[in-house]
């Protein structure tokens, strides 16, 4: 065997290492790699700063057991599991579990009750119904109805979809409620969808089918009317509305409560250029503005507002420099300090502690394509790198900081498990290694981290997986799998485990995923490229890399495939039309194939209006560049996709139609945007891609072993 690597941009061969064992079909197809490897404990959370949870694979059955480990001595403890109170549904009934395990239904209705959240203090539950809001005090079993207009069309804490799509997040399960922290209040937002458009989602179960009706806004058209109130759950039920004209064009973001019960909440115009954060007074509904952004492209929603204790003020992330960063503000909006600063991404804050003001976050500084924990004081001076080595890295930090527990890995090196102390980071405690004992006794396809650079500086991230014992006299097929959407990225310099991967580097498949210059790797000022021009630079970038790697005489050029579901639909599709010249093959999921037929806040964030912005939607339609198509591509959809509808798929299968040309495609009854869910259809799906890439890229025969 031959190992592959670059250097100075050309290919190099080196040593034979024919004395290492090749993987298995079991290995690599069914998961059997006992000794090769090892499952690694979970982590759960930490119990308190000295004491962490951890799930173990337990030597005695397939299943985990749950420990608590002494950060100090090392020392491991069984976990006395303390039940948290609890509230469930069970058939479509409220019921309550208290610490001791004591349960005690609240709900007993016909009607099914949605998303039950427990109050803070743990003395009641909130819950929708019939699209209106209650509240059950647990002790007495007394329900409260909080609104009465609830309707097929009104919805009182129960979002509308393109809310829960985009806004409130998939995680929400619809909620759009919150309780306050002392528990006396639920600020929550009223849906009015009676304006926006119905798409049908048709289902051929039975004998007749059936339709299922969503309000769904398409680009430009009219959005849910939206109001905020505060219900005084004491005060006799009181509700008191925020003071904005439901009547706007206008969106609303998650609200944050303040440590002493006050509401803050964001607001954006529909062009999302302009965020402001607005603190709202309960008995009158007025509002004070805490903080505004505007940029010239579009403005993210905060994802977090963290309140520093005795008024002194609040710290949150932006993108407004052009890369993400901390900025401290004090408590009547004015910037006190931006804290981080650069040419790179600050992820997420994952602790501040409140008494040494040190930050504890999470950033892609040292290298794009991973990710380090850094501490930095509030003044924004004692920046540090806490994690080590060249990997990337998925914290948890301990409640004060002290510590933390990294689950880390590269491209080479199989997931570790380590526990840090932050103040002597060069001497990780080991926890565990995911490398099995045999794992050294393989041969793995090599597998590299490139940079390519553009035209205009911009150097493109580009992993690699090359094939099993490559032949350079000979010429190999490329598979580029992708998603491609704004901020989305996909190189890393993770493990990728031990699966398919390599199953393909022993058939013969280049595998390669690139980003592109708005993936996140070049911050906002890369992703602002993309502002009202969705598809242009992405295709731009992606050709760049494959010609760069057609350069190679060892690359088919008749056979670059590329593959993607959503975005990365989308982008197959474009791939497959506007850069034929470049694709040949593409299997193309659940595809976008116009932004007029995808939603408002998704696709005017990006591209504005179809009215204000004519020009760049008929750019970005796949439609626009058919008379370019003359490869083949494989469209994939589900028919209930309530995300990015049929309908795409439908209108390009059509249009193809109407201009003869070839194509495949199938259809998955019942899917939605996706169909893990349904079992068979998903073994159905990768059965299909199989026999895509042995019958249009390898040109063999497609072992049974691959088939599910």
């Amino acid at each position: 065997m031959r190992r592959i690597l670059f250097a100075a941009g050309m290919l190099c061969v080196t040593g034979s290492h024919a004395q290492l064992r090749e993987l298995s079909a079991e290995q690599m197809l069914k998961n059997k790699r006992a000794g090769l490897l090892e499952d690694i404990p979970r982590v759960i959370r930490w119990a308190d700063a000295s004491n962490y949870i951890l799930a173990k694979p337990s030597r005695n059955s397939k299943g985990f057991d749950t420990v608590v480990v002494n950060v100090r001595t090392g020392i491991e403890n069984p976990y006395l599991y303390k039940r948290d109170p609890e509230t469930r549904l069970k058939a479509n009934d409220v019921f309550f579990t208290n610490a001791d395990g004591i349960q005690k239904q609240l709900t007993n209705t016909k009607e099914e009750e949605k998303n039950p959240t427990l109050s803070p203090d743990g003395s009641k539950v909130a819950f929708t119904r019939n699209n209106d809001l209650y509240v059950t005090d647990i002790q007495t079993g007394v329900e409260t109805r909080l609104t009465h207009d609830g309707s097929n069309v009104i919805y009182n804490g129960f979002a509308s979809w393109v809310y829960f799509e985009e806004i409130l997040g998939r995680a929400s399960r619809y909620r759009a409620f919150w309780w306050s922290p002392d528990s006396k209040q639920i600020a929550f937002m009223r849906f009015d969808d009676s304006k926006v458009p119905v798409f049908p989602l048709y289902s051929s179960e039975g004998q007749h089918g059936f339709l299922e009706n969503t309000r769904y806004p398409k680009a430009g058209d009219v959005n849910p009317e939206v109001k905020v109130g505060i219900a005084s759950i004491d005060d006799n039920r009181k509700i008191t509305w925020a003071q904005f004209n439901e009547k706007d064009d206008q969106y609303f973001g998650t609200p944050f409560w303040t440590p002493n019960n006050r509401l803050w909440l964001q607001w954006m115009n529909r062009d999302q250029d302009s965020l402001f954060v607005y603190a709202i007074d309960a008995a009158t509904g007025g509002k004070q503005e805490m903080y505004r952004e505007t940029q010239s492209t579009w403005v993210d929603w905060l994802e977090n507002i963290h309140f520093l204790d005795n008024g002194n003020g609040f710290i949150i992330t932006s993108d407004k420099s052009g890369w993400n960063h901390i900025y401290h503000y004090d408590m009547n909006g004015k910037l006190v300090k931006q804290v981080t600063n650069g040419k790179w991404t600050v992820k997420d804050i994952s602790l501040i502690n409140k008494t040494s003001k040190v930050i504890f976050f999470t950033a892609r500084k040292e290298a794009s394509t991973r990710f380090d924990l850094y501490s930095v004081k509030l003044d924004g001076s004692s920046l540090t790198r806490l994690t080590f080595g060249n990997y990337t890295h998925n914290v948890s930090v301990s409640p004060t900081g002290d510590h933390f527990i990294t689950n880390y890995s590269n491209l080479t090196t199989p997931n570790r498990l380590a526990l840090v102390e932050t103040k002597n980071k060069n001497n990780p405690k080991q926890i565990a290694d995911a490398k099995g004992k045999e794992y050294a006794m393989y041969a793995f396809a090599n597998t590299e981290l490139l940079r390519v650079k553009t035209g205009d500086g911009f150097e493109l991230p580009v992993h690699i997986t090359w094939p099993m014992n490559m032949d350079t006299t000979k010429k190999y097929p490329v598979l580029i799998s992708i998603y491609g959407g704004p901020n989305a990225g996909t190189v890393t310099d993770g493990f990728k485990g031990i699966g398919m991967n390599q199953w393909w580097a022993k058939e013969g498949l280049i595998q390669v995923a690139i980003d592109h210059r708005g993936s996140g790797h070049f911050g906002k000022e890369g992703q602002n490229y993309l502002h009202r021009n969705l598809g242009e630079y992405e295709i731009s970038d992606y050709k760049h890399v494959v010609r760069w790697l057609q350069q190679r005489p060892y690359i088919d050029k008749g056979k670059i495939a590329i593959t993607g579901f959503s975005y990365g639909g989308y982008i197959t599709c474009l791939a497959l039309t506007k850069a034929s010249d470049v694709f040949t093959h593409g299997i193309a999921g659940g595809s976008v194939t116009d932004w007029k037929l995808y939603d408002t806040h998704y696709t005017e964030r990006y591209m504005d209006t179809p009215e204000d912005n004519a020009d760049g939607y008929n750019r970005s339609s796949v439609f626009n560049h058919l008379d370019r198509y003359k490869g083949n591509l494989y469209i994939v959809h589900g028919t209930m996709d309530d995300n990015v509808h049929m309908q795409n798929s439908i209108q390009l299968i059509s249009a193809l139609q109407d201009r003869k040309k070839d194509f495949m495609m199938m259809f998955y009854p019942n899917g939605r945007h996706g169909w893990g869910n349904l079992p068979a259809k998903n073994a159905h799906f990768n059965n299909e891609k199989a026999k895509y890439y042995y019958q249009h890229l390898l040109n063999k025969p497609i072992p049974a072993e691959v088939l599910q």
